[in-house]
């Protein structure tokens, strides 16, 4: 085993032991009950990630170029490998120099000409990158990404509406209009980007919360937008909540209330839930936001998603759904990969 594979390994038992402040027999039950059938799923999702790849990095998608690699990468990452080390190495590095040649002047990461929906890309891009700077082994890649990723923020930071979120492009293009989702990839790209050594702005960050508790209706629940309130929406709940995890958030008033909601509404995964629409994004950030409370609750839930997820696997190792396969697919692995604790932007 080589020096980087053991450091890898070490923060990851560390990182698990020392966030809920247990022993190493208490940590280790939510993975030693794995069911093996999840396994050959990831491995044939990141398979089919793999062979799907164009050979300059990107996956061939007309909608949401940047952000879908940007999420094939991170699930690739969630594997355990990196960009010079695993199975997906060559894969993860591709995608990296991808979105790296799609940084423009102005810190977007992305096409505004083809992307109307740009602010999605950037955030899922920088969380991303920001997860391959953290264990990247070559110093000209290193440079490389200190330099998009400090531009990048610097961008997210002059998009931020005057009310504290993010639109689908930025506040100058879209006359200041922002709204749940695309606000929440812009906060956990902003908090991987800090917690890899980036600077970031706490202003921006504290408008940012500021702007979540302002859309939360009284039963706990997030609104759309801070000019459209209407009824709670559980998916940007969920997402809302994770961010506020990243953000370091967890003592809050609105928390314990945006918790109750998400819970009553989105535990029990019953068909129900796809009513809310976006399935597969409402429970990527919902199965943060169970992580993140313990292996208690965790893990009977987990079981329930995981069996689900696999459930639906197409038998070239694919998962279908709204936007693209690719979403659909990185999304589950994602998920399925939450508790093997490789990347930090999740890790309790």
């Amino acid at each position: 085993m080589t020096q980087k594979t053991s450091r890898r390994d070490w923060l990851r038992a560390a990182a698990m032991l020392s966030a809920v402040g247990a022993t190493a027999a208490s940590a280790r039950p939510a993975l030693a009950a794995r069911d093996p059938r999840w396994n050959d799923s990831i491995t044939k999702g990141l398979n089919w990630l793999s062979r799907t790849q164009s050979s300059r990095g990107q996956w061939n998608t007309q909608a949401y170029p940047a952000a879908l690699a940007a999420l094939a990468g991170t699930a690739m990452i969630g594997s355990g490998s990196t960009t010079t080390q695993g199975p997906y190495a060559k894969e993860i590095a591709r995608a990296a120099d991808y979105l790296i040649s799609k940084s423009r002047d102005n810190g977007l990461i992305g096409d505004p000409q083809s992307d109307p929906r740009y602010t999605y890309g950037h955030g899922f891009s920088m969380l991303f990158l920001s997860q391959v700077l953290g264990e990247e082994g070559l110093l000209d890649r290193r440079e490389e990404l200190v330099e998009v990723l400090t531009k990048a923020v610097e961008f997210s930071g002059s998009a931020q509406t005057a009310a504290g979120g993010w639109g689908y492009v930025s506040a100058r293009e879209g006359n200041d209009f922002d709204e749940g989702s695309t606000t929440i990839t812009q906060v956990q790209g902003l908090r991987g980007c800090r917690n890899a050594g980036i600077p970031v702005s706490a202003d921006v960050i504290t408008r940012a919360k500021e702007y979540i508790y302002e859309c939360k209706n009284p039963d706990g629940g997030i609104s759309y937008s801070s000019r459209q309130k209407g009824s709670s929406r559980p998916a940007i709940t969920a997402a809302a909540l994770a961010a506020l995890y990243n953000a370091g958030d967890y003592d809050s008033e609105h928390v314990p209330e945006m918790l109750a909601y998400t819970k009553e509404s989105l535990h029990d995964i019953s068909d129900s839930t796809r009513a809310f629409g976006h399935w597969h994004y409402t429970y990527l950030y919902y199965s943060q936001v169970v992580y993140r409370q313990g292996d208690e609750l965790w893990t009977t839930f987990r079981d329930r998603l995981y069996d689900r997820i696999v459930s639906e696997q197409r038998p070239d190792g694919f998962w279908e759904g709204q936007i693209h396969p690719v979403y659909v697919t990185a999304c589950n692995l994602i998920m399925l990969q939450l508790d093997h604790g490789y990347l930090p932007i999740y890790q309790r």
